[in-house]
């Protein structure tokens, strides 16, 4: 949080427990960071172990899981116009941001 109030100059939270993700808006945010929904399970939470952990499913399955399951999703993700990242490690908000910077 230190880290993006330093090197952001606005910037909303958003707490997707209280406003959960649509299919289209995850799906959405997914395809922002050019990675897939897979990538953004948080495979040490006890539901994957429980219910995932074998599964093979598809991107949009994926997405419905976390859509119905938030806490498989890893956070915290930044979102900008035009791209998305898991922001762990910290940094890599930084090389969102200086795309960002470098695009406007």
């Amino acid at each position: 949080m230190a880290l993006l109030t330093d090197n952001a100059s606005a910037f909303e939270i958003v707490d997707y427990f209280k406003q959960p993700f649509t299919h289209e808006t995850l799906a959405a945010l997914i395809q922002k960071s050019g990675s897939s929904a897979k990538d953004f399970i948080r495979t040490q939470e006890d539901d994957f172990k429980l219910h995932f952990k074998e599964k093979k499913l598809s991107e949009n399955e994926w997405i419905d899981a976390i859509v119905a399951n938030p806490k498989l999703l890893k956070r915290p993700i930044i979102e900008t116009e035009g791209a998305a990242v898991w922001a762990d490690p910290p940094e890599k908000l930084l090389t969102l941001l200086h795309k960002k910077q470098l695009e406007s």
